[in-house]
């Protein structure tokens, strides 16, 4: 009796899905950038150092004995000029000197210059390609 029962037994399998999450990309929308550049005339100032030089030429006509140098007083700068004569002997003679005398002035300056923005449309885009929504950016 008991080997009948063991035939009357009945198996049921039990079975367990398993769930395996994953992400898989589809595309819902893009984004379109459009870049302009707006120019835009602007005017600056600044200041600027500007020199001006007077030549004034200073008749010497001093006999040295040798070159004389080239030297500065204050904003002069005296650059000799000499020549040699013939005599009985030859002497150096400083016939003149030059002084450059040096004006400095401050002035303001206006200049017009151009000046450079870009500027970015963003239009986003649905999946179709059709716009969704669009903004400008200012960088």
């Amino acid at each position: 009796m008991e080997h009948e029962r063991e035939e009357d037994e009945l198996v049921v399998p039990v079975i367990e899905e398993e769930l395996v999450a994953g992400t898989k990309r589809v595309k819902t929308g893009s984004v379109r950038v459009d870049k302009h550049v707006d120019k835009k005339i602007r005017k600056i100032e600044a200041p600027m150092l500007q020199d001006d030089v007077e030549v004034r030429r200073v008749p010497v006509n001093r006999v040295v004995k040798e070159m004389p140098t080239t030297r500065t007083r204050g904003n002069v700068v005296i650059v000799p000029v000499v020549e040699e004569e013939l005599v009985v002997t030859k002497r150096l003679v400083l016939k003149e000197e030059i002084h450059l005398i040096r004006r400095r002035t401050n002035r303001r300056v206006v200049k017009e210059v151009e000046v450079n923005r870009e500027r970015a449309d963003v239009r986003q885009l649905d999946a179709e390609g059709r716009e969704k929504t669009w903004r400008s950016v200012l960088e």
